[in-house]
């Protein structure tokens, strides 16, 4: 039961996107016989499967037609092939990587960006669009959980799966925020994972307390039994 869970999670948004996923294995190789393009994608198509990159673009370009955002992708194995002395550089550095990206962007826009290398993921976003975007909650309930989920998964499915599943989740905000719904949407479906893997893991951790709890009662129980004797 956990690991269907868990390669449901890494999985689900992109067995949504056609009926080709179903028989698709995600740990083989980009399959070649689909030729994928988005200008949403500004870094890392040979990172993501073409049909995540398909979906992607389907949404990112209904959303563009009915609000003038753009949503955009920069992933890349790392940033720069430079060496931090710590955290802040390291993070100092990061932030000034990404302002590079966003200057040339035109407003309003939001940008997801990942490293492999570095371990880092963020969502930067116009003024505007402040109020639209939850960057904490996608980052947590959508995106980490498929990146971080310990399975037989190749990291190019995981990461291919939480960038279309996080994408959705931005597209799907802007556009409630406006008012709207896309049509190419995959919805709720993509928080389903991580909804049902959070009370998973809390019921377990919970049992375990219990049983740790009740294991030492019994401990103590059985010492104090010996010694009564």
């Amino acid at each position: 039961m956990k690991s269907f869970f868990k390669n449901t999670g890494v999985l689900f948004a992109l067995l949504l996107t056609s009926t080709a996923f179903i028989a698709a294995d995600t740990n083989t190789s980009v399959p070649q016989k689909i030729n994928i393009d988005s200008r949403f994608i500004l870094e890392g198509k040979k990172s993501i499967d073409p049909r995540a990159i398909e979906k992607i673009d389907t949404m990112g370009s209904e959303l563009f037609v009915k609000t003038g955002v753009n949503v955009y992708i920069y992933a890349v194995e790392r940033y720069a092939n430079k060496k931090h002395d710590d955290t802040k550089s390291k993070m100092a550095f990061i932030k000034s990587f990404e302002s590079n990206i966003t200057k040339d962007l035109k407003d309003p826009f939001v940008l997801l960006s990942l490293s492999v290398e570095d371990m880092h993921i963020n969502i930067r976003y116009s003024e505007e669009l402040a109020s639209a975007i939850d960057r904490d909650s996608i980052l947590d309930v959508n995106i980490i959980p498929v990146l971080i989920s310990k399975d037989k998964n190749s990291l190019y499915a995981k990461l291919s799966a939480a960038l279309l599943n996080g994408y959705a989740a931005i597209t799907d905000s802007v556009a409630e925020s406006r008012g709207l719904e896309l049509d190419s949407s995959i919805g709720s479906e993509g928080t389903t994972f991580a909804a049902i893997w959070r009370v998973f893991m809390y019921t377990v951790i919970s049992i375990g307390l219990l049983v740790y709890s009740y294991a030492l009662y019994r401990g103590r129980r059985r010492k104090k039994i010996d010694a009564d004797f």
